[in-house]
């Protein structure tokens, strides 16, 4: 237990750090989210210290991931007037994105001959991860490595998402929110934050539907792939 309460304060003082850093320099390499798992795991391997053990204090954090995901509906609640009037971009985008990324996910799975286990660990990818572990359990999949996934997901998706946008010349913000939000779910929302109030509003809300849709669209989808 004690090893696990080093490893939690030590993990905090890392990330901490290293947000530090990016704060100062902001690239998107030195994210946090991507340096801290690094560090983290470069550390586990060179001390021999169990995965188990660094989780009895880890999973702390785990923890803390379902009210931050909650704490998301106060910007939703201060710009509800701007919501209510986009909600049919909002819904459909959301929509279309979801139902294409757990298609890809498990099209892309498929063609390289993955396991049933990985393809269905892989199709919740794309929202949060409290809700992508349960609906990974829920089609059978391996909820541990969907958290893999996710994490990959966000990143890639905040490393990408300005570029794309950058590409395409999308200025709107609902737009760009909406690309973040149903992409790459908290990190890319973080990420939208960074760009305006308004981003970071609509992508709180496209992750929200997103991890809805997510939820009741992947059994159906596993039904037809696999039987």
């Amino acid at each position: 237990m004690m090893t696990g309460l080093i490893c939690l304060f030590l993990t905090l003082g890392i990330y901490m750090a290293t947000k530090r850093v990016y704060g100062k320099y902001n690239k998107v390499y030195l994210s946090p989210l991507l340096i801290t798992p690094l560090i983290v795991v470069a550390g586990l391997m060179l001390t021999d210290i169990p995965y188990e053990s660094y989780n009895s204090g880890g999973k702390w954090l785990s923890s803390l991931l379902q009210p931050a995901t909650i704490a998301f509906a106060v910007p939703l609640y201060k710009n509800y007037k701007i919501l209510k009037k986009h909600a049919y971009e909002i819904f459909v985008s959301v929509l279309t994105g979801s139902c294409i990324a757990m298609i890809s996910s498990a099209f892309l799975a498929q063609r390289l001959h993955l396991s049933s286990a990985l393809v269905t660990s892989l199709v919740p990818r794309s929202v949060t991860t409290p809700i992508a572990m349960n609906v990974s359990e829920i089609i059978g999949g391996v909820p541990n490595m969907t958290a893999v996934f996710v994490i990959i997901t966000g990143l890639l998706g905040s490393m990408i998402g300005p570029l794309v946008m950058r590409l395409f010349r999308i200025e709107n913000e609902v737009a760009r929110g909406i690309l973040f939000g149903t992409s790459s779910h908290g990190t890319g929302t973080s990420k939208a934050f960074e760009l305006s109030s308004m981003t970071g509003t609509i992508s709180s809300i496209s992750m929200i539907l997103a991890a809805l849709f997510t939820l009741g669209v992947a059994p159906l989808m596993m039904n037809l792939i696999f039987h």
